[in-house]
């Protein structure tokens, strides 16, 4: 191969498509990820930094999303939604997160609730009745995001089992005439004191509960007994602002109801996606991290003077295996969100422990070697990849599918079918 030649070593770096490429995709998703990407470069980035620095949410990227239609990303068709499928969500939203990490994550609570109230509802067994009442249940919700911009959390943690699926919730919801009364605590609650709505799960009281008594209630942000707590002042993520909920014997209607009793219980049986849905930030995180390394190294870098350091076999290398590692990454993660659907065999839903576990891995690996082969300068705050790295470090901690239970889980269901066990060895 003969060496670069001055014309063709002038050409600049373009970053590629969040997919690796359009193949395969529908004109709709184009269409999707392209606006999310000129939204993302020409609004989110421009907040970013500011919103990391100070711990405060991105009122002005929800502001930029709301304006775009994609809070109304994955509302079906029929409630006038733009009826984007689990790849396309997981596409757009790693496309954010290349932008702004922060805004990418606290977007997912939001789609989260859509989809599940949505397209994931749809495909659950329901009962006739079941199935009337929420639809004139979600039908009010779907409006509050489409003709009003509303914005839906999905308040998780409470620091126990439960978030990992070991032990219903201790959120507590009493059946009252007309509706519920929710009492419990939720930490880490992303886009507290920003949602219009908290969709909070919890358990239906009543002797021996359990996790399939789980209810998904939509609890408004100006509800009596509703308060927001402590302080917000982590390492990264730090835009999602992300405190505690306090319910104190709430009230909602019984239309608070983001899927029918009983039907989340079985969701989270049937349609294990949904539990990934953090995986496509950190996807554009990865990515990001790669970007910069190459516009950097390339003397490139927007604002800063054109210095190449891409000349020493070392740097060469290390992006190598930044490229590797990202596209190693890439195949799985879209292979994966690709096969999202209901009743996965077991090899499919192994093949998804594995695509979460490595994006979220790999995409802290990524910004490391990054900042390593960066050197000093792409430590300093007035660049993005420190920002990166912090963020970038938080995907494996989180809940319900952190590494350690990916892990943990893909271990047994590799070598256990169904209800084995082995024989007490004395």
């Amino acid at each position: 191969m003969s060496p670069p030649t001055a014309s063709n070593a002038a050409s600049r770096y373009l970053p590629p498509h969040i997919a690796g490429g359009t193949d395969g995709l529908s004109v709709a998703q184009c269409e999707l990820i392209d606006r999310a990407a000129e939204l993302g470069r020409t609004r989110l980035a421009r907040y970013a930094a500011r919103h990391d620095r100070e711990a405060s949410f991105p009122f002005d990227s929800f502001d930029d999303l709301r304006q775009a239609g994609l809070l109304a990303l994955c509302v079906p068709r029929a409630y006038d939604g733009l009826d984007a499928d689990f790849a396309t969500y997981a596409l757009v939203t790693a496309e954010l997160g290349r932008h702004c990490a922060a805004t990418a994550l606290s977007f997912n609570m939001h789609v989260s609730a859509c989809m599940g109230a949505g397209f994931i509802a749809d495909l659950m067994d329901m009962s006739p009745q079941q199935r009337a009442e929420h639809e004139r249940h979600r039908a009010a919700h779907f409006e509050n995001v489409v003709r009003h911009g509303r914005l839906y959390a999905q308040p998780f943690s409470e620091g126990g089992a439960a978030a990992a699926g070991k032990a219903p919730w201790s959120t507590i919801a009493r059946k009252v005439d007309g509706g519920y009364r929710i009492s419990g605590r939720k930490i880490f609650v992303s886009l507290s004191g920003a949602a219009d709505y908290y969709g909070v799960l919890c358990t239906r009281d009543g002797p021996g509960a359990t996790l399939r008594d789980t209810l998904y209630l939509a609890v408004p942000n100006d509800a009596p007994g509703l308060s927001i707590s402590g302080d917000w002042d982590p390492l990264g993520m730090r835009g999602t602002v992300s405190r505690n909920l306090l319910l104190e014997d709430v009230f909602v209607p019984d239309g608070a109801r983001l899927m029918p009793e009983g039907i989340y219980h079985q969701a989270t049986l049937r349609y294990p996606h949904m539990f990934t849905t953090l995986s496509p930030t950190y996807m554009g995180i990865a990515q990001a991290a790669y970007d910069f390394s190459v516009q950097y190294l390339r003397g490139e870098l927007p604002g800063m003077s054109p210095v190449k350091r891409r000349m020493y076999p070392t740097k060469q290398a290390a992006v190598a295996d930044m490229r590797i590692k990202l596209e190693q990454t890439r195949a799985l993660f879209l292979q994966s969100v690709r096969e999202a659907g209901i009743d996965p065999d077991a090899d499919t839903r192994q093949r998804l422990y594995a695509a979460h576990f490595t994006v979220m891995e790999n995409a802290n690996a990524i910004c490391a070697l990054a900042l390593r082969t960066c050197g000093g300068q792409a430590m300093l705050k007035s660049l993005p990849l420190e920002r990166l790295y912090r963020d970038s470090r938080c995907g494996s901690l989180m809940l319900p599918w952190t590494a350690e239970l990916c892990l943990d889980r893909l271990g047994r269901e590799c070598l256990y079918a169904g209800a084995e066990g082995d024989e007490s060895i004395d």
